[in-house]
């Protein structure tokens, strides 16, 4: 019998490099499913569908398109904050906020076999949110981002290293990271990298793709 630490186990693989984060605020002006695809092309392993604008019916049927792309190509498929919308698409995981769902309710909805990231400011929410048992941290942000208004003090490169001791899961920077910053976070620590704008607003995203996915050989 598979035990649900070894149906989550089978993603752990996943859990570095660049780290997709295809927002519906992007929608308009570019098609997600086609990001998509470039990004299997590319070889990213790991994507996540944020939708804080939408209602839940258009974020289903985006998603469901997004989970279909993602499988074909071998990608784990994330999705932000709505345990409910991921257990709807049969995703392999849900990222959570500071202000979603606690921790411990959201994995009682999701089940054992979900993957359940968690986003993080400070030292003190890397630890809390550890012991609670996550299988990966978000932290950032690292520089300012245009994607997220009013988003948590910026911790910079330094606030990176000061944090990795503190854990032993994966941790994925986030906020305003560009292709040449990727290297120096890696030895400050990071497992990975999460990028929306880095990537959506590129004027190459085949190009961009590439120097994000350099630095992890």
């Amino acid at each position: 019998m598979t035990t649900s630490h070894d149906s989550r186990h089978r993603l752990l693989p996943f859990l570095n490099g660049l780290y997709l984060i295809l927002d519906e605020q992007w929608a308009s002006r570019c098609s997600l499913p086609k990001v998509l695809q470039e990004a299997g092309e590319a070889g990213v392993k790991l994507v996540q569908y944020r939708n804080k604008s939408e209602s839940m019916r258009h974020a289903y049927i985006v998603a469901s398109e997004l989970r279909m792309v993602a499988k074909e190509w071998g990608m784990a498929f994330i999705i932000n904050d709505r345990c409910d919308l991921a257990m709807a698409v049969e995703a392999d995981g849900v990222h959570l906020g500071q202000t979603d769902l606690p921790f411990a309710l959201a994995r009682k909805l999701v089940g054992p076999d979900m993957l359940i990231g968690v986003s993080t400011h400070h030292s003190g929410q890397v630890e809390s949110t550890t012991k609670e048992g996550a299988d990966y941290l978000g932290f950032g942000p690292i520089f300012s981002t245009g994607t997220k208004l009013n988003h948590d003090p910026v911790v910079g490169v330094q606030g990176m290293r000061d944090i990795r001791a503190l854990t032993t899961l994966p941790i994925f920077a986030i906020g305003g990271i560009l292709p040449e910053s990727v290297s120096e976070l890696r030895q400050a620590g990071a497992n990975g990298v999460a990028v929306a704008s880095g990537i959506l607003d590129a004027a190459d995203r085949q190009l961009a793709f590439t120097q994000f996915l350099a630095p992890f050989g």
